[in-house]
């Protein structure tokens, strides 16, 4: 088929194209305000990119026109491309329904879902089955750098699908993760996020629930039990096996008497050997797993690499073989990502855009660093940022942070400063960005850490801060 993508430079419908392509399909797409990973990846393998939606990159007639346009869930109602499938009856989809429909089919679909830690938990359990000679497919919303590209087919049934909660399209509201039918699901946690189509933190339970309900009662989920909103879904039904995972230490006994499929099969829990998270010991059901010693840090990446470790073993691999595996990790692109060292300032991109993402962030770089400088500059560019939903808390989400400079942006309808005024640290709010590369540049000092946070391209500025470093050094 031509396969025409509404929205390609999306995470998701970047890697739809490259699974599309790589089934034999021609395809094309078309975006509007694109930035690297994805735009870069695209032009990388070739595929065809259109800028902006003209209607006629849709073909003069029936003759040319796509055989299936798939359209983003970015695309809504009066865009001309939308209006023009609509209005010639071109064959339609979503970009969750044609990934189920073309490529999850009779595979062993293994989906990692939760507010935070999809990408670096998809991009872990990857890594983990291509290290053990699994041979995934795999479809994750960033670029994994021990593969380099965010999206393959794979060499055997097993298939990793990082699993959004967000809608699927204009006309399926239902979010993303419901058509994906997984063996294997991970729930990694739990808030409200996504303002923009969600009313509240039930709206998202009901729909991982529905998620739950499409695991087979021989399929297995995995999941945190010091979670209240997470038992909570649980407690909707389900129907699987289980296993959770305990952040209280490694004296853990997996509670087995239960006799029902929905009673837990397993415990795994974690002890730092090292305050940053670079190094701990795994546990399963109280018994040591083995110690991983790696590059990464933080709590949140700890908890990761255990998800990622358990849901490899759903499928055979040996805890030891998958500890041994991300040794060799490299974290995805844009996930504390060390883009620059200028004169003893290291320079880190982080795609962090909610506060808890902010604070756990935080929290391993603290650890890391002891009492060094540590200077934050922030995008609130998500839609639920903009919003103001987390006004009240982001403040006290940069607590570990020595200063930090955020950008207020025309979209952003609420007022930073006001909310800034009880903040533990000093916070600049600017609204160039110019004038932020200028001032950061200006008192950065060698020794200092600086971590660039935003879920966009934020107008260039890391490019930016890096040449005005160079230029003042």
């Amino acid at each position: 088929m031509h396969v025409h993508i509404l929205g390609i430079c999306g995470t998701f419908m970047g890697g739809l194209a490259l699974l599309a392509r790589a089934e034999g399909h021609r395809v094309t797409g078309s975006d509007a305000n694109v930035y690297p990973p994805m735009s870069t990846q695209l032009e990388e393998q070739g595929i065809e990119l259109i800028q902006g939606f003209d209607p006629s990159q849709l073909g003069k007639n029936e003759d040319d026109a796509p055989d299936l346009v798939v359209i983003g869930n970015a695309m809504s109602r009066g865009n001309p491309c939308v209006e023009a499938v609509l209005n010639r009856g071109i064959p339609y989809t979503s970009g969750p329904q044609f990934l189920a429909e073309h490529i999850l089919k009779d595979r062993w679909v293994l989906a990692i879902s939760g507010t935070h830690g999809k990408t670096s938990t998809s991009s872990m359990l990857a890594w983990i089955l291509e290290d053990c000679g699994y041979e995934p497919g795999f479809l994750i919303g960033g670029v994994p750098q021990n593969f380099g590209v965010s999206a393959r087919l794979g060499g055997s049934p097993f298939f990793v699908v990082e699993a959004d909660e967000y809608d699927s399209a204009f006309f399926d509201k239902r979010s993303k993760f419901v058509h994906y039918q997984p063996r294997t699901l991970v729930i990694n946690n739990l808030e409200f996020d996504h303002a923009d189509i969600f009313d509240d933190l039930k709206a998202i339970q009901r729909q991982f629930h529905h998620v739950i309900r499409t695991v087979p009662g021989e399929g297995k989920i995995i999941w945190p039990k010091d979670s209240e909103a997470v038992q909570q879904v649980i407690d909707m039904g389900c129907w699987s096996e289980q296993e959770v995972y305990v952040s209280n230490g490694s004296d853990v006994i997996a509670d087995n008497k239960g006799s029902s499929a929905a009673d837990h099969q397993g415990t795994w829990s974690s002890k730092l050997i090292a305050a940053d998270g670079h190094k701990f010991e795994l546990f399963l059901d109280g018994k040591s797993q083995g110690v991983l010693d790696w590059s990464l840090i933080g709590q949140h990446n700890v908890e990761n690499a255990t998800m990622a470790i358990a849901a490899a073993r759903h499928v055979g691999v040996k805890p030891e073989s998958a500890i041994q595996a991300l040794t060799q990790f490299e974290p995805p692109k844009r996930r504390m990502e060390l883009i620059g060292e200028v004169n003893g300032i290291e320079i880190y991109d982080d795609f962090a855009h909610h506060p808890t993402a902010i604070a756990t962030t935080l929290q391993g770089c603290r650890a890391k660093v002891g009492e060094a400088k540590i200077t934050i500059i922030l995008e609130p560019r998500s839609n639920t940022m903009k919003s103001g939903v987390h006004k009240d808390t982001l403040a006290g989400s940069m607590s570990l942070a020595d200063q930090a400079y955020l950008y207020q942006a025309d979209s952003i309808d609420w007022d930073i400063e006001a909310a800034m005024a009880k903040a533990e640290l000093p916070v600049s709010v600017l609204y160039d960005i110019d004038e932020i590369v200028d001032t950061v540049a200006h008192k950065a000092k060698s020794g200092d850490t600086i971590i660039i946070m935003s879920n966009g391209g934020f107008g260039g500025l890391h490019k930016k801060l890096l040449e005005k470093l160079n230029d003042s050094n």
